[in-house]
């Protein structure tokens, strides 16, 4: 039977009332016993990294979930293939993000001592876990299944349509998929325990028309419900978007209270007195060494690459002292591990041969972090005359401007289109080095307007 509850509105409100009274100052919460707290691994979506977890991870330790059991995999070459049946450079099938997934739970396992693992995953990081439940041993591995916008039906379902993507409904993987699992026509079964997560109307790829996918004006044969499930429970959490069906505070109590059975104590994160950060470095393309083989993601290591990092001012972004830390890494990219003052605002330098000078800017860390990963930039062929070139970058959602309160260096970021389809906004500014600022619904973050004329970038990073 089909479960759907916390429907529109009062979805919503009841997790932002939680949210508010429920705060967590200090020190987290007593630690759940052990059938409270199984081990829990965490997936990417496409094209993504698992530093996206950091703040979801926080606020499982904020509710005493122990550390050691929280665990988000880095998906080498996370983007899909166009088809899933043809090898291509630089992506990574269906079967090979599976079988990564499963040594990934099979290494937790071990650490850990546990028998099962519950798996969180967001958009195609549920579609490796549907693939690994029932095509890879995960049926006796896996207690608890929640998927984060997961395109289930597909991004599109017309028939004849680019059907050997993994991301269409018509086609062979999902159709596989989601064959039914009973009389009843479930497209799950037990022993998993599964959940689904979704926007009523607000996600990119769960929408009727093509607009995100190229094909402005046709059907798709995808609704806003495309990620439910039947057999399923599922969440539908008004006007978040594709990527805060996951990371977002409401995506978290949802997902807390199904896998312990009641709510957590806080939606927020508690700050730690002593806060270590560690790492990777990553580059682009098929090989991050070689600027030739392309611009895309790949979460591998950038094996060489330097990192200065410094604390800022909050109100200029100019530092406040020497470096907290320089390193050149090794080939595993890890930079850290770093103490930073708690809440003290960060700027990450790197340096990489065939990379511009990337400057990442963020606010204060409030905990301990080992996925602070950080990516390097080039300078786009369209940006090299600029005189300094800066983006507001919100990596755990979107931005949409109907819903968003948000500033750029000032003024409503360009170029951003309704519908929480853009998860960054570029601005070029002129006046030589000076403060730059980016708000994002109550969320500052300053940096500097460094020289793009001495190969530099700039990044203001939002944490939420």
């Amino acid at each position: 039977m089909n479960n759907t509850f916390w429907l529109q509105r009062r979805s919503f409100l009841l997790a932002t009332a939680a949210a508010a009274s429920l705060t967590l100052a200090g020190c987290a919460t007593r630690s759940p016993s052990l059938a409270e707290a199984p081990p829990i691994v965490f997936v990417h979506g496409n094209g993504d990294t698992a530093a996206l977890w950091q703040t979801t991870v926080w606020r499982f330790e904020s509710n005493g979930w122990p550390r050691e059991r929280l665990h988000a995999i880095d998906v080498p070459y996370p983007l899909s293939r166009d088809d899933d049946a043809k090898p291509q450079p630089g992506r990574t099938s269906a079967a090979e993000h599976m079988a990564y997934l499963k040594a990934e739970v099979d290494k937790v396992l071990k650490a850990t001592g546990a028998s099962q693992v519950v798996l969180v995953g967001n958009s195609r990081g549920g579609n490796a876990i549907r693939n690994y439940i029932y095509n890879g041993g995960g049926d006796k591995t896996v207690s608890h299944a929640i998927l984060g916008g997961t395109p289930n039906h597909g991004v599109w379902a017309i028939p004849g349509f680019r059907e050997g993507n993994e991301f269409s409904g018509t086609g062979p993987f999902l159709t596989a998929l989601n064959a039914p699992k009973n009389a009843a026509g479930d497209e799950v079964s037990g022993p998993v325990k599964w959940m689904t997560v979704r926007s009523d109307n607000n996600d990119k790829f769960a929408q009727p028309d093509g607009l995100w996918i190229g094909q402005k004006g046709k059907p798709t044969n995808v609704t806003a419900a495309g990620p439910e499930l039947k057999g399923a429970v599922n969440v539908v959490i008004p006007r978040i978007d594709h990527r805060e069906t996951s990371y977002s505070p409401a995506a978290f109590e949802t997902t807390y209270r199904f896998i312990t059975g009641k709510a957590p104590q806080a939606t927020t994160i508690a700050a730690e007195k002593q806060v270590v950060l560690n790492g990777k470095i990553t580059g682009l393309g098929v090989d991050p060494t070689d600027a030739k083989t392309g611009s895309f993601s790949n979460n591998l290591p950038l094996p060489g690459a330097q990192l200065e990092v410094y604390a800022t001012d909050p109100t200029t972004g100019a530092r406040t002292g020497n470096a907290l830390l320089r390193k050149t890494v090794g080939a595993d990219g890890q930079w850290g591990p770093l103490a930073v003052a708690t809440g003290s605002p960060t700027e990450f330098v790197i340096t990489a041969p065939g990379y511009a000078t990337t400057h990442i800017y963020r606010s204060g860390f409030p905990r301990s972090s080992n996925l602070i990963h950080l990516r390097a930039e080039r300078i786009a062929d369209a940006d090299k005359t600029a005189e300094s070139i800066v983006t507001l970058t919100r990596p755990r959602g979107y931005l949409d401007p109907a819903r968003d309160k948000m500033l750029l260096d000032g003024a409503a970021p360009v170029g951003v289109p309704e519908g929480a389809g853009a998860a960054s906004a570029k601005i070029k500014p002129t006046g030589g080095v000076r403060p730059i600022a980016a708000e994002f619904n109550g969320e500052r973050v300053t940096g500097q307007t460094w020289p793009a004329a001495q190969g530099r970038v700039v990044m203001l990073e939002i944490s939420q």
